[in-house]
C-alpha cells in the first residue's frame, strides 16, 4: 500500500480484491467457519494464478506469462 494521495500503486492490488469478491463471495451462501472461508480462498487464489487466462498475457495463465518473461 502506498501513502496517502498516491493511489497508483494501490490499483493492481484492488483490482485483485475486486475480482477476489466478485468472483468468490457472489452467488454463494455465507460461509459458517473460517475452514471453508480459507479453503474456498486457498481455490479461488490458485484458479487465478493457475487456470485462469488473459488477454494481456497472450492467452496465458499468469504463471505461464511470468515464466515466458522470464526465459526471455
Amino acid at each position: 500500500m502506498s501513502r496517502k494521495g498516491n493511489c497508483l500503486d494501490n490499483a493492481p492490488i484492488e483490482s485483485f480484491f475486486h475480482l477476489y469478491k466478485t468472483e468468490l463471495l457472489s452467488n454463494r451462501p455465507l460461509c459458517w467457519d473460517i475452514q471453508e472461508l480459507t479453503r474456498l480462498s486457498r481455490d479461488c487464489i490458485h484458479f487465478f494464478n493457475y487456470e485462469r487466462i488473459s488477454l494481456k498475457t497472450k492467452g496465458m495463465t499468469p504463471v505461464e506469462y511470468r515464466n515466458h518473461a522470464l526465459l526471455a
